[in-house]
């Protein structure tokens, strides 16, 4: 029960990653706001979780859905303890020049500005409290970039270094930022990473990996209760690979 009583945010938290990490906070003892394009997948799992759990829909790129779920979560817990900035799409793997504008944009407004929208409501909060907890989930793209994902390489090195800017401003308020840099998993994005899903693109990308498999929900659910809980206290600024020696 390293969440108990804490009350959490996760954005995205429908399924993959997010979803990992809603069903890891409500089981050490959290309550759960999951945040997510897809209401019907969030209200799911929150029946499945609980009274512990509440879905709310959200578009983390858009100011007033932001602030939206920011009230949402205030008229259901009456504070915020714990950010999950999870919610992230890429574009289709291709040279970046031939990226479309409009993916880039699309990339960009859900990987950093939804960082920006949500400090805007939430830190505020935290500020006041004198305590809190944001987790940003970046990338091992942050770290060591693939060809052909640029721009989504980009978003996410982005938010790692948005994470130590916040992290530095925020310590003397009680509130700490850290992120978490996944390595591919089974999660909707990953035939979006791959390009396509065959027997041959799978062990061409496990063999970058020298755990030799591809990273779980459960994985980065277990990462980011640490991280987000007491026992982590005097962590903050760090964006921690999760990624099975991927970085190396």
């Amino acid at each position: 029960m390293r969440l108990k009583d804490k009350c959490a945010i996760v954005t995205g938290g429908a399924s993959g990653f997010g979803e990992g990490i809603v069903r890891k906070f409500v089981a050490e003892g959290a309550r759960v706001l999951i945040a997510d394009m897809n209401l019907e997948g969030a209200e799911a799992l929150a029946a499945e979780l609980g009274e512990n759990a509440l879905a709310t829909k959200v578009n983390v790129a858009v100011n007033a859905d932001v602030e939206a779920m920011t009230q949402t979560a205030l008229k259901a817990f009456g504070r915020i303890d714990v950010l999950v900035n999870n919610a992230g799409t890429t574009h289709m793997p291709a040279p970046m020049e031939e990226i479309t504008e409009e993916d880039f944009d699309r990339v960009l407004a859900v990987n950093a500005k939804s960082v920006y929208l949500t400090a805007r409501h939430i830190v505020p909060l935290m500020k006041a409290a004198g305590t809190g907890a944001i987790l940003n989930v970046a990338s091992t793209a942050a770290v060591s970039p693939r060809p052909r994902l640029s721009w989504y390489n980009a978003s996410k090195g982005w938010m790692t270094t948005a994470t130590k800017g916040m992290a530095v401003e925020l310590a003397p308020h009680g509130v700490r930022v850290n992120a978490i840099n996944p390595v591919a998993g089974e999660t909707p994005l990953l035939k979006m990473f791959m390009g396509e899903d065959t027997p041959e693109v799978r062990a061409k990308f496990l063999s970058t990996i020298p755990i030799g498999r591809f990273s779980t929900p459960e994985d980065m659910g277990n990462a980011a209760c640490y991280l987000c809980s007491d026992e982590a206290s005097m962590v903050t600024g760090v964006c921690m690979e999760v990624d099975g020696g991927r970085c190396i």
